[in-house]
């Protein structure tokens, strides 16, 4: 590869563009290149970028893939195999939930607890990662509010589980990592209902008191015995910040252990889109462009990538409209172009329901197409009366 730096306006048809000026995060392009394909896109580029590089030694065939433009009729053993791994999923997630529950109650009424069955309610959870990726976060982005506290724990688990699974980290460092989020907010049964449920109205000292809460839960647990160091060091800094602007301690960068980087990371995240009693739920797209911003800040830059990468702008299990005025559910991510995924297309531009679904890969269309079609949008969960978990059970 040979790159040649090259101004935006001055792109062609053709042209294959390896870089940018920019980091690829900053922009809605693909994370690694694409092909200009004509004038329209050289002024969409032009948008974003000042100048691009381009591999100079590219000579791939200027036709572009011949395929279907039409949306497809879903692939069934896909959609069953989805739906499968969906529910079982629900169903560790809602048995972890009770364990958590009664963990949390155990620990706050000073009874014997042992950790370890946190631990093993979690693993089927890991495994679900493993096995279909897809559907556990389909889980997340569209189950229901509930007790946020034990809810939210677990969900931090699983995100962490899937960023963790991308970065490579051992399968042990992954069930430290999961049992450390899951009890990230233990703390909290120390503190009183009227704490938990209005912070925007708290005052310095009642703030004081809640920024307490990871000491407290890191002696609950520590108190129960029989726990690993990594694990008390993730409920102990899971809110610290790289810029040092977190609490209890304001340690920064290096200093706060990664998988405490981690859990702060998918903490921040999973809090985003939850509702709760003070704050609305953003979307997934509002959440992760607010964790770009954060970037270097509050949250390691690579990390933030990692996250990007591991999950899509647009999550698995995310409500979205497209150009085309049409109705969609993300079912797939597309490894290589974050803002492509394949959606199942449920109601028309009219909003009507459709009859027959159609699945579109959004990354492989025919370019030649009068209308392809892309994500103009997340919409919230129930836009246009849309129930997304109905397509996954």
């Amino acid at each position: 590869m040979r790159l040649v730096k090259v101004a935006a306006l001055n792109l062609q048809p053709g042209m294959f563009v390896a870089e940018l000026d920019r980091p690829w995060l900053d922009t809605p392009f693909s994370l690694q290149g694409f092909v200009v394909r004509d004038s329209s896109e050289v002024l969409y580029i032009s948008d974003y970028v000042d100048h691009v590089f381009v591999d100079a030694e590219y000579r791939a065939s200027r036709r572009f893939v011949n395929l279907d433009a039409a949306p497809s009729v879903p692939r069934p053993g896909q959609m069953l195999q989805l739906k499968a791994d969906f529910q079982q999923a629900r169903v560790c997630f809602e048995s972890a939930s009770a364990t958590l529950d009664k963990v949390f109650d155990s620990l706050r009424t000073g009874r014997n607890t042992d950790i370890n069955e946190v631990r093993d309610a979690i693993n089927p959870l890991i495994e679900g990662v493993f096995r279909n990726q897809e559907a556990v976060a389909a889980l997340l982005r569209l189950k229901e509010s509930g007790q946020y506290r034990y809810h939210h724990s677990l969900s931090m688990a699983l995100w962490a589980t899937i960023l963790g699974r991308h970065l490579g980290l051992h399968r042990d460092e992954l069930e430290k990592l999961a049992v450390g989020c899951a009890m990230c907010d233990v703390g909290m049964t120390e503190l009183s209902p009227e704490l938990l449920d209005n912070p925007s109205n708290l005052t310095e000292q009642q703030c004081r008191i809640v920024r307490a809460h990871p000491i407290m839960g890191a002696q609950l647990v520590t108190d129960s015995g029989n726990v690993d160091f990594e694990v008390i060091a993730i409920i102990e800094s899971h809110h610290e910040r790289f810029d040092g602007s977190g609490y209890p301690r304001g340690i920064e960068g290096a200093a706060i252990p990664l998988l405490a980087r981690i859990a702060g990371l998918v903490d921040a995240y999973d809090a985003m889109i939850t509702p709760r009693p003070y704050a609305s739920a953003r979307t997934s797209h509002e959440a992760v462009q607010e964790l770009i911003d954060s970037k270097g800040s509050a949250f390691q830059d690579s990390l933030v990538e990692q996250f990007v990468q591991a999950i899509g702008l647009f999550p698995t299990g995310s409500l979205v409209e497209l150009n085309t005025g049409e109705v969609a559910i993300v079912i797939r991510q597309n490894r290589t172009r974050r803002l492509k995924p394949e959606v199942v297309v449920v109601l028309d531009a009219a909003k009507r329901r459709k009859e027959v679904l159609g699945l579109i890969d959004l990354a492989n269309q025919d370019q030649r197409a009068e209308e392809e079609r892309w994500i103009a949008r997340e919409l919230q969960a129930g836009a246009y009366g849309v129930n997304s978990e109905e397509y996954f059970i």
